[in-house]
């Protein structure tokens, strides 16, 4: 029997094409993916009580410039919509509505706050939206049972504070603590881990505790109430803004305790550099990434790319402002979940893949500290070590507490 030349072809084709189905099949978008981008959204405070916070949403556009140069993330450039939240609670409902239902993102990223990132919360989750890496160490991020969308990425506050309230109890029992704390989600989730720290025992050292709320223009009558309440040790809990005000105020009234700053205020260029590096001489802290004030990494080739990758795509960024290493690792393990995520970029697969990282090491954490998240943890990094403020840099100490 002859088959006419046509018909061959016709088939040879046909059977081409049957073959290509299953590797087209792999391809799966949601809204906000396709062959060419993948869009995200991201909201911060490039505005009002926590504007220090900002360049964090800038070190992020950088890195993707970085990405999108180096050719994007498996053949797709990456598109970031980012808006101006002012770290206010209403205004980044209105945003992230507009993210979600406007904008028609696959994700949103890195939105900062927990006041903020609590007002949208519930939102996102009944959207089914990936909610990923969020800017806040808040330990409500880390419940995959009841908010499988929403995922935190660094240490949570509530395990920082029970580490300072250990210090304490090994090398200081008989101290007179004093507490400031933002009067809200943020502030009362560090206080909680430090006073669980300090066990039943322990909390009879609080001598004073005092709040304030973010929109203060001031804390200075809460730092001169903190010096005559006789505490010796002061725990900060406070934002940048604020954070800097203490240590001023602090200095100028010629109150030295033993000072606590909590991890998110620890900048030694947008926070101590303002306050007054002498004034910040013996502040203690936690840390789990990079200082870039720190000479030790000098040769560190993980500072090194992102020393290189501030010149070329945030000149105008501080070189000296940990938030600016902030954006860089979390926009850096943010890369690699969608690297994984490969072709299949509906919204479940994404937080699939953003629950499926193992020892990821990202270039400016820590040696030894690497993130690592499962299906059941949401906690990305969980370990940190004590670092002490000399004049200049932050210096390491003691054992990296964690998991």
């Amino acid at each position: 029997m002859l088959i006419s030349r046509r018909v061959m072809i016709a088939s040879v084709a046909t059977a081409a094409a049957a073959h290509a189905l299953p590797a087209m099949a792999q391809k799966k978008y949601d809204t906000g993916a396709s062959d060419k981008e993948i869009v995200f959204g991201h909201t911060g405070p490039y505005s009002g009580p926590a504007s220090a916070y900002g360049t964090i949403g800038k070190a992020i556009q950088a890195y993707v410039a970085k990405v999108n140069d180096d050719g994007g993330v498996n053949g797709r450039k990456l598109k970031m919509i980012t808006y101006d939240d002012g770290y206010s609670p209403p205004k980044m409902v209105e945003m992230v509505r507009r993210l979600v239902e406007q904008d028609e993102v696959l994700f949103l990223f890195n939105t900062l706050g927990t006041p903020t990132n609590t007002a949208i919360h519930k939102y996102v989750n009944a959207k089914k939206v990936p909610h990923l890496f969020v800017a806040t160490g808040a330990t409500k991020w880390g419940d995959p049972k009841n908010f499988p969308w929403t995922m935190g990425w660094q240490p949570n506050y509530q395990t920082e504070g029970k580490i300072y309230a250990q210090y304490i109890l090994d090398n200081k029992p008989d101290a007179k603590i004093g507490i400031l704390y933002q009067n809200d989600d943020y502030g009362k989730d560090y206080l909680h881990g430090f006073e669980e720290g300090l066990g039943e025992k322990g909390r009879k050292l609080i001598v004073s505790k005092l709040s304030y709320e973010v929109t203060d223009p001031t804390i200075d009558s809460q730092i001169v109430s903190l010096k005559g309440s006789g505490a010796d040790t002061f725990f900060n809990i406070t934002t940048p803004k604020f954070a800097a005000q203490a240590i001023r105020k602090s200095a100028d009234i010629e109150w030295k305790p033993l000072h606590f700053l909590n991890n998110v205020s620890a900048s030694v260029g947008s926070v101590l550099t303002p306050a007054g590096l002498d004034k910040s001489v013996g502040i203690i802290t936690a840390l789990y990434a990079k200082d870039p004030t720190d000479p030790q990494w000098a040769n560190d080739k993980g500072y090194q790319d992102w020393l290189a990758w501030m010149n070329k795509y945030y000149p105008e960024g501080d070189k000296k402002d940990t938030f600016n290493v902030f954006g860089y690792n979390v926009a850096y393990t943010l890369v690699a979940a969608l690297k994984q995520a490969g072709d299949n970029l509906t919204r479940e697969n994404v937080m699939k893949q953003a629950a499926s990282l193992k020892n990821l090491e990202v270039p400016m954490l820590l040696p030894g500290i690497k993130v690592s998240t499962s299906a059941t943890d949401f906690y990305p990094i969980e370990q940190e070590q004590l670092a002490k403020f000399n004049g200049k840099v932050f210096e390491l100490f003691g054992k990296v507490y964690g998991n």
